[in-house]
């Protein structure tokens, strides 16, 4: 058995054993060897893509001047016509009818007035039978201008020189100035309109060039003009309305199609760091720059990615250097080691002559 002094004595030499330990202080950590480089600041090229629909430059919706029953239909849709051509014929008897009652009037005012010239002299007659006379004449030719006009009316015409589109009207149906009777386009030129961000509302000018390509043919680019820009911004969805002119000399697009809208233009110039040196966490994206030593974790918001850089918005110095290997392994005023990047492995080639016998390689 084990004496008690003896037990007691072992215990004290433990307590000062424990106490003299307590006293060493803590060794502090390596510093992490991390690779960093300087932040570049570069200008942000932003990419903008839009949805817009085609019209023809110039473009009507023909309705007939009158009511009546129609008794020609002189188009098909697809056609090509010219200005004034005949469209549509409406039942005209009525009105041909009163053009030449009207002629008649004419015929007889100015015979009684030429009548009434003979025998100004004699003063048979009034200076006011007179003016009578001729206010009658007057009177007869305005009423065949007025019928002139009504049958002229009776024929719809082509208001200019383009294709027409489909009718839904025929022989026989009857129509008033409420009722379309087709489209006509003049599709030379096309006219894109799109919407853009309000974001660039200064930097679309007329005259400046942009790429469209239909979704009917995908593989086609074309270059537009911006001719014109909407005056307003709109209070909703905070974009403006932008038309951009393209040829279609071959007929090949249609008003109505569908096409995308693509252009870039240079942002304000923003810092870019490579991919690799975004940390992503709990609490957002950051980054690690080296400051006196020590990485210090500083937030970012990514605004654009470019081939293989991340455009930041960050509170970063022109002279920071961002940590870009090693990101991993270090946290927030951590001590770190600059080091040089790692370069490819070297490699030992053994070369062989032509009797067998190995040499090793240069």
């Amino acid at each position: 058995m084990v004496p008690s002094h003896f037990r007691l004595f072992c215990i004290a030499w433990l307590v000062m054993l424990s106490a003299c330990s307590s006293d060493e202080p803590a060794q502090e950590p390596a510093p992490v060897a991390v690779v960093a480089q300087a932040i570049r600041t570069l200008p942000q090229t932003l990419e903008i893509e839009a949805i817009g629909s085609a019209r023809a430059a110039t473009s009507a919706e023909i309705f007939p001047e009158t009511q009546g029953r129609v008794t020609e239909v002189l188009f098909s849709a697809g056609d090509y016509v010219r200005e004034g051509a005949p469209l549509l014929r409406l039942d005209s008897r009525a009105e041909r009818l009163a053009v030449e009652a009207a002629r008649i009037d004419v015929r007889e005012a100015d015979q009684l007035l030429a009548r009434y010239r003979r025998i100004e002299d004699t003063g048979a007659l009034s200076e006011s039978q007179i003016e009578t006379g001729e206010t009658a004449l007057a009177s007869a030719r305005v009423a065949l201008d007025q019928a002139q006009t009504a049958l002229y009316d009776r024929t719809v015409r082509a208001p200019f020189s383009g294709h027409v589109g489909l009718t839904e009207v025929d022989r026989g149906d009857r129509v008033n100035d409420s009722t379309p009777i087709t489209r006509i386009d003049r599709r030379g030129t096309l006219y894109v309109d799109f919407p853009a961000p309000e974001a660039i509302f200064s930097a679309l000018q007329p005259g400046q060039v942009i790429q469209v390509t239909p979704f009917s043919d995908p593989d086609r680019t074309i270059d537009a003009r911006v001719i014109a820009t909407d005056s307003r911004i709109s209070a909703d969805s905070r974009d403006f309305i932008v038309r951009a002119a393209i040829p279609n000399d071959n007929d090949r697009l249609r008003p109505g199609m569908s096409f995308r809208v693509k252009f870039t233009r240079n942002g304000e110039a923003r810092p870019a760091v490579p991919e690799q040196a975004i940390v992503w966490g709990g609490e957002g994206s950051h980054l690690f720059v080296v400051r006196e030593g020590k990485a210090v974790r500083v937030p970012v918001t990514i605004t654009a990615r470019r081939d293989g850089m991340v455009f930041v918005d960050a509170p970063l110095s022109a002279g920071d250097r961002v940590i870009v290997e090693g990101v991993q392994k270090i946290r927030d005023g951590q001590d770190i080691r600059l080091v040089q990047p790692r370069g490819p492995a070297r490699q030992d080639v053994t070369l062989s002559n032509r009797d067998g016998a190995d040499r090793d390689g240069e």
